[in-house]
């Protein structure tokens, strides 16, 4: 039996996101979950949530979305075959039954708790009847008396049911009760006939177990002796050649399993490395194991004939430097952005809306009115926090009339006022003392394709001007860093002034200034306030509308 894969579609941000990506990823799932289709839609996040968008989460009481490292196709994305596993002691003729049952070949072993402990093929039974030469073989195997009766279909006449042959070997009494009795010891098995001498000679000489075949009839003096001696007796029905023939079948599997060396899979393994692993080896089926250890199915190669890569939206991004890791193998449903169009491809068409807005949120508001579906007082928190975040207040170029329209009416079913509210949470933002570089550095970074070099972009918004003169000293040593080593040729990084309606551009990495001078037509003026790898540029705050493109012109 196959596992039912959950219906469900990823929405996500870009990486390092800001207020927008979480808080849209947050709304759009919530209003595409009330159309009434079977797909679960999830908000994830593909980076770490920064202090702004801490204090919105807080503030509106919203847990924030699960991080999102890769959306890689997953043993957990493939009709894993599922199954509780197998006891150690349970028969190889019941093994092969389940296998026969089930249509495979392999079967975990697991104990009690459902931890792994072995596997069994179909190739180790086959085996086990080809190398087994030791008529001592079932007491080392530790074989149970009650999985002998089940192999044999045979009945209990006498001694412990539950008891274990765990000592002595197997004879079978075809040569009368002398040779019986030259032959045998204390605590064998005994496989016999209706010859009750025989009988008698077993259970005089303290044997273990006897089988007795072809449904002879057994004395009750025998029964007797038998129960007195703590004998176990088995009546079958099976001629002596076919209980001889079946009694291997009986020994646990256990003995045979596979214990070392296991090849197997966690639900979080990616298909790629997945593949590698299974080109590597002959066998064709491979446990598969949760975050505990536990044994939850079997992962086959046909299994991944039948994967299908995660089901995802993107929201406030379409570059593919931007997107979670992975994405290329992912199965992208929608595109929802506010951004330039961007480096992502698809195999097939898809919904795409982009619209020249300040916000993400500003369209998906739009999508919640289009759709009928009533806004809750904390998603409209959300979308209007998004809003401030992005146009600064209103303040931003990229500030529609439309955003602002939206703004006003998300922040009166939220309760707030947007002004005070404003500056609380862009406090809670420019709150960096406690930040490493790396920390600040990722907060709002993105990468970007220019022609045949890709950048990055970073910005930091604060009331605070004198936080933001110690950034550009804390910040240059760090960005050197990270072009030198990464695969930016340059890297901006804009310390913004929402006050001042201004940005001092840091500027690193080989012609950087020099790329700015000309996309912001600065060359040859004296009245640029420039300082080592930073220009100041009054009136620029949105990377989006005056930043990127000047950028792209320039190039």
């Amino acid at each position: 039996m196959k596992n039912q894969l959950e219906d469900r579609t990823l929405i996500i941000g870009h990486k390092n996101p800001d207020t927008d990506s979480i808080c849209s990823a947050i709304a759009y799932s919530y209003l595409k979950n009330q159309l009434g289709d079977a797909t679960k839609y999830v908000p994830r996040r593909a980076g770490e949530v920064n202090e702004e968008t801490k204090f919105v989460l807080d503030y509106f009481h919203q847990e924030a979305p699960q991080l999102q490292k890769s959306v890689e196709t997953q043993v957990k994305d493939a009709p894993v075959l599922t199954g509780t596993g197998v006891n150690r002691e349970i028969s190889l003729k019941k093994a092969w039954e389940l296998m026969q049952e089930k249509k495979e070949t392999t079967l975990a072993v697991v104990d009690e708790n459902q931890k792994l402990e072995g596997v069994i093929t179909i190739n180790d039974i086959a085996k086990s009847y080809m190398k087994i030469l030791d008529n001592t073989i079932l007491s080392k195997a530790g074989t149970s008396y009650a999985s002998i009766a089940q192999t044999l279909d045979g009945k209990f006449v006498a001694g412990d049911e539950h008891g274990v042959f765990s000592k002595g070997k197997t004879l079978i009494a075809a040569s009368g009760a002398e040779h019986l009795k030259e032959s045998m010891e204390e605590g064998d098995l005994i496989i016999l006939g209706d010859e009750v001498q025989c009988q008698k000679e077993a259970v005089d000489h303290h044997a273990a177990c006897l089988i007795i075949c072809d449904g002879a009839k057994i004395g009750q003096e025998i029964i007797d002796q038998a129960k007195a001696k703590n004998i176990v007796v088995i009546a079958v029905e099976h001629d002596l050649f076919t209980t001889v023939r079946l009694m291997n079948q009986s020994l646990p599997i256990g003995y045979f399993m596979t214990t070392k060396d296991l090849d197997t899979f966690t639900l979080e393994d990616d298909l790629i490395e997945v593949k590698e692993v299974m080109a590597g080896v002959r066998h064709r089926d491979f446990p598969v194991l949760d975050a505990e250890g536990k044994f939850v199915g079997m992962f086959s190669r046909r299994c991944l004939l039948n994967a299908k890569g995660k089901k995802i939206i993107l929201v406030d991004h379409n570059e593919k430097t931007q997107a979670v890791d992975g994405m290329e193998h992912a199965d992208l449903r929608e595109v929802i952005d506010h951004h330039r169009m961007g480096t992502v491809e698809t195999v097939g068409p898809i919904y795409y809306r982009a619209q020249p807005l300040g916000c993400t949120a500003t369209i998906v508001y739009q999508m919640f009115k289009e759709n009928g579906v009533e806004i809750p007082k904390e998603i409209a928190g959300l979308m209007c926090s998004a809003i401030i975040s992005d146009t600064l207040l209103f303040r931003s170029p990229t500030c529609t009339p439309v955003d602002k329209e939206v703004g006003m009416e998300l922040a009166k079913i939220a309760g707030i006022d947007v002004n005070a509210y404003a500056n609380d949470m862009f406090a809670a933002g420019s709150n960096l003392k406690k930040m490493t570089d790396e920390q600040i550095f990722h907060q709002d970074y993105k990468q970007f394709a220019l022609g045949k070099m890709t950048i990055g972009i970073g910005q930091i918004s604060s009331l605070n001007a004198d936080e933001l003169v110690t950034l550009e000293k804390r910040l240059l040593p760090y960005l050197e860093g990270v072009v030198a080593e990464g695969e930016e040729s340059m890297i901006f990084f804009m310390l913004t002034n929402i006050l001042e309606e201004s940005t001092s551009l840091l500027c690193v990495g080989e012609g950087a200034e020099a790329l700015i001078e000309k996309a912001f037509a600065l060359e040859g003026k004296d009245d640029v306030i420039r300082r080592t790898q930073m220009i100041y540029l009054p009136g620029v705050v949105s990377r989006k509308k005056q930043l990127v493109p000047a950028l792209v012109v320039s190039v």
